[in-house]
């Protein structure tokens, strides 16, 4: 099984000290440690960890702050590390990305369970996005699809069917895509509308 990559950040030394050593001990990889949210923010570009812990509270940025950083450019989960349960604060690291808390004084008994849940949600949570982006680009192909039919339909007097059936014979005879059909049909329908219009000024 691959050792989980952990970079750790809170301005307090002796903290990061006894994060990282219940870290190591149930066998995770500290693979850095940074005093504010910016530090934090830039080692997470540079070392690609597979999860952050961050201080709530932290010079320059906050974990907040950082925490939305690293969502925003899909670095790594990131869970929060803060003295703190409240409502609007959970609300706000929420809408923040961050996937999971551990409230100090922190136990070794909880990190297990809270790095486990954080990195499954992530996971969770990717699969989400890339589910809803094939489906806005099936969504997307079908439009330019259904503007190629109709532009064949009205040009060369087709039915529905017929139109589908000569674009799905142009694509077993080119092995292209329908979107690349599509596209090219749009593009030429295009190009004579404007030789056209430029041959008949008005």
């Amino acid at each position: 099984m691959q050792i989980v990559r952990i970079l750790i950040a809170d301005d307090d030394p002796l903290i990061r000290l006894d994060l990282k050593t219940m870290l190591k001990s149930i066998g995770f990889s500290v693979i850095g440690e940074a005093e504010n949210g910016e530090q934090a923010f830039r080692m997470a570009q540079t070392f690609k960890p597979d999860l952050l812990i961050l201080d709530v509270n932290m010079p320059v940025w906050d974990g907040i702050q950082a925490a939305q950083a690293i969502s925003r450019e899909r670095i790594a989960p990131v869970i929060l590390l803060t003295a703190y349960s409240d409502t609007p604060l959970i609300e706000k690291a929420i809408q923040a990305g961050v996937v999971g808390f551990l409230v100090k004084p922190f136990r070794e008994i909880e990190m297990l369970p809270a790095i486990t849940v954080g990195m499954a949600r992530y996971k969770e949570m990717l699969a989400l996005e890339g589910a809803l982006q094939y489906m806005q680009q099936e969504k997307e192909v079908e439009q330019i699809v259904a503007k190629a039919q109709k532009i064949l339909m009205n040009r060369d007097c087709l039915t529905e069917r017929e139109a589908d059936r000569r674009m799905q014979a142009i694509r077993l005879s080119t092995g292209k895509s329908l979107q690349a059909i599509s596209e090219a049909i749009i593009l030429t329908e295009e190009m004579s509308l404007g030789t056209k219009k430029n041959n008949n000024p008005s």
